[in-house]
């Protein structure tokens, strides 16, 4: 029951085997039951264009505005605005173009649809996921953002660059990855808090740093928006490949807060919170996005200002006499910030194990000390977290888990299901370390516990994968570790988000029907 749109210029290819391979296609897809219709776009746009690739987007958005019965006087609308920083000759090109696709599939097309827009109550704004990073980074108060270009996380550094100067913000373009970080953490040493945002080759290049900042306890936000690895692999591509290294990845132990959004309106108050968290607890927290967050495009409610959000003014008020730097609390390891600047606050920061007046020291005990407070924060932390939500029964048969962006993949497929009489439910998990509480008592619920992600596992179909050898995905692999569940997984790396279909097919053979 699918209708194909396909540009016809293939059929007539000066290379004979194009040509060829066109045909045969298209044979195959009528075979295959698709309604196939061939669209002369090249023949139609050059009628109005000397470049038809330049014009083919505009003819084809005016193809669509007929299709689904669009405001056609809207998108003349929405041309003049995308290109109203060009010259009027371009804006009238592209609306005759336009104009143009619309006319040939009112003659042409005998088929159209008509799927009435639900208003929304709210005021919207529509963003994708690197902006609402940006217009977190700004309504959290940071005002410095140091970073160095790398696909699909730069576009946020783009964005702030554009508009942060207004509200007193700072970008800082590197000469590097480890530079970049380096500079963070300088201006958070001096009283600042702010964010370095890169992708997985950059964050791997910022480690070492990173591991400077959990030692000497100075707040650092780090945006890493995953893309296809290792190596360079698909720069433009989406994975959740990194969540291991961004837990583990450090020489030594250095935990750090790691938190993934779902959404792109959650990129935007992750922010805020990653800003809160990295101050109140003095470390690391590193946000998880991915390509398919950074490039998409949805609308979501206008965020309203609340001046909770910022950072309060820089404390340079007297440090208490026999105050220390890093006076380590017993229960929660948290320590007060020292500001440069502060009288009495004098002290040497050091990257080497120290002691509570930051002075360097092999002593074994005193490492000791130190490695526990730095782990015990994290603890501290995932006593103030609330259990994830469960969507769905609060107990049944499956359970599927995911972090990230396939949240709305993996709701809708469980939704669908459930629809059909399954008892299957799903959570989605924002913080990755600490992991939020009650997670085991919500797997124990159910018969069969499964993750979908979209980082690598084993297919125990192979022949040569046994329960042995099989590489679990990462969530799934810190679930099993963490709480001796059996959890299984399915994945896919394609570099592409997995279709709500693929994930509804997978959960039904897992419930063996």
């Amino acid at each position: 029951n699918c209708i194909i749109l396909l540009e016809s210029m293939r059929r007539k290819h000066s290379d004979v085997n194009v040509a060829m391979a066109y045909a045969e296609t298209h044979k195959r897809l009528v075979e295959s039951g698709y309604t196939v219709r061939e669209i002369p776009m090249e023949q139609e746009c050059l009628k109005h264009t000397q470049d038809a690739k330049k014009g083919k987007n505009m003819f084809a958005l005016g193809m669509l505005c007929f299709l689904y019965s669009f405001d056609l006087q809207a998108a003349r609308e929405q041309i003049a605005l995308t290109f109203g920083k060009k010259s009027q000759a371009i804006i009238d090109a592209n609306v005759v173009l336009l104009e143009a696709g619309y006319a040939w599939a009112t003659e042409n097309l005998d088929f159209r649809f008509a799927i009435p827009a639900k208003p929304s109550a709210d005021a919207q704004i529509a963003t994708n996921g690197n902006t609402a990073l940006a217009l977190g980074v700004m309504a959290s108060g940071m005002d410095l953002c140091s970073m160095y270009p790398i696909t699909p996380a730069t576009s946020a550094s783009h964005y702030l660059s554009d508009v942060f100067e207004s509200v007193g913000g700072l970008v800082h373009q590197a000469e590097d990855e480890i530079a970049a970080c380096a500079f963070a953490i300088g201006a958070s040493y001096a009283g600042k808090c702010p964010v370095t945002i890169t992708s997985g080759p950059g964050y791997s290049l910022k480690q070492e740093a990173i591991g400077l900042a959990v030692m000497a306890e100075i707040p650092l936000v780090v945006v890493n928006v995953q893309r296809g690895g290792p190596s360079t692999v698909q720069p433009t591509k989406a994975e959740q490949g990194d969540l291991m290294t961004t837990i583990y990845g450090s020489h030594g132990d250095a935990p750090k807060i790691v938190m993934a959004p779902a959404t792109i309106e959650e990129c935007f108050y992750s922010m805020i919170t990653a800003r809160k968290l990295a101050e109140t607890f003095n470390t690391v927290v590193v946000v998880l996005t991915d390509a398919t967050l950074a490039t998409s495009q949805q609308p979501y409610k206008r965020p309203e200002f609340n001046e909770a959000w910022m950072a309060p003014p820089i404390d340079q008020s007297a440090v208490p006499a026999g105050a220390k730097p890093y006076d380590w609390d017993a229960t929660t390891g948290l320590a007060r910030r020292f500001i440069p600047g502060q009288p009495g606050g004098m002290h040497t920061v050091t990257g080497l194990a120290h002691d509570r007046n930051s002075h360097v020291a092999y002593d074994p005990d005193i490492n000791q000390e130190g490695l526990r407070a730095r782990s015990l924060k994290i603890a501290a932390l995932q006593k103030t977290l609330l259990p994830p939500e469960v969507v769905g029964p609060a107990e049944g048969d499956l359970l599927v888990l995911g972090w990230g962006s396939s949240k709305g993949a993996i709701e809708e497929a469980a939704a669908a299901l459930r629809a059909e009489g399954k008892k299957v439910s799903s959570a989605h998990l924002r913080y990755l370390q600490p992991m939020q509480p009650g997670i085991k008592e919500i797997m124990q619920r159910f018969k069969k516990v499964m993750t979908i992600e979209t980082n690598w596992s084993d297919n125990p179909a192979d022949a040569i994968i046994d329960d042995t050898n099989r590489r679990y995905a990462a969530l799934a692999t810190l679930l099993r570790a963490r709480y001796l569940v059996d959890v299984d997984c399915w994945t896919e790396v394609k570099g592409i988000p997995v279709k709500p279909s693929t994930i509804r097919r997978v959960l039904l053979e897992k419930l063996g029907q």
